[in-house]
């Protein structure tokens, strides 16, 4: 595995909470577990006590996004710099789980924790799976999604670093809208101008006495 795509595991804990639409899906161990995905080792390890220490990595992490969103990228970098520091990991080559063609191990990086949490390891992951993708395809690839209300965060892996929004269901949305805006300005501008061409009809009539 690409030590970047550890990047997902950070944009998965942000997008669990919707702060403008008052919406928190982190809210059981249940779905806390639901965070690792395939990691299955690891969220056998979630208590109780991890829902809440998540919810604070969360917020944290989020910062982190906001930062490069809004292009305070040394901001940014300082708050990933501080997950970092906290929540460390230990590389280590992987790859028995994983043959090629010939039977011979897919070698590969893989991030291992040694937490006396859950959180702590998720945490780990996550902030170095970022840093790694931050690095390699600079801050501004971090995004925030612009279609209000919706701010999920997103990794922007696009050609032209054009990505603007977190999924295809948000843009349309958003280009939708701003379609009918347009159509609003227009017809809008069009009742102004026929009631102009009126007064100024109106204006030039004659004048019965």
């Amino acid at each position: 595995m690409e030590l970047a795509s550890y990047s997902d595991y950070a944009v998965r804990l942000v997008n669990t909470e919707e702060p403008a639409r008052n919406k928190d899906a982190l809210t059981s161990v249940d779905a806390v577990r639901g965070l690792f995905g395939a990691s299955v080792q690891m969220a056998r390890r979630v208590t109780d006590a991890d829902v809440t220490r998540f919810r604070n990595v969360r917020g944290r992490l989020r910062a982190v996004f906001e930062a490069a969103d809004s292009g305070d990228h040394v901001l940014a970098v300082d708050l990933l710099n501080s997950l970092l520091m906290e929540f460390p990991v230990s590389p280590q080559i992987s790859g028995h789980e994983f043959l090629d063609d010939e039977g011979r191990p897919d070698w590969h990086m893989h991030l291992a924790d040694h937490p006396s949490n859950a959180s702590a390891g998720y945490a780990a992951i996550a902030s170095m799976g970022l840093a790694f993708h931050l690095t390699e395809y600079g801050p501004d690839r971090l995004g925030l999604c612009q279609a209000p209300p919706c701010r999920n965060a997103y990794l922007d892996t696009s050609t032209n670093r054009s990505r603007r929004y977190c999924s295809d269901r948000c843009a349309t949305r958003s280009n939708v809208a701003a379609y009918r805006a347009r159509k609003r300005l227009e017809a809008s501008g069009s009742g102004r101008s026929g009631r102009s061409a009126d007064t100024a009809q109106d204006s030039r009539a004659p004048i019965e006495r």
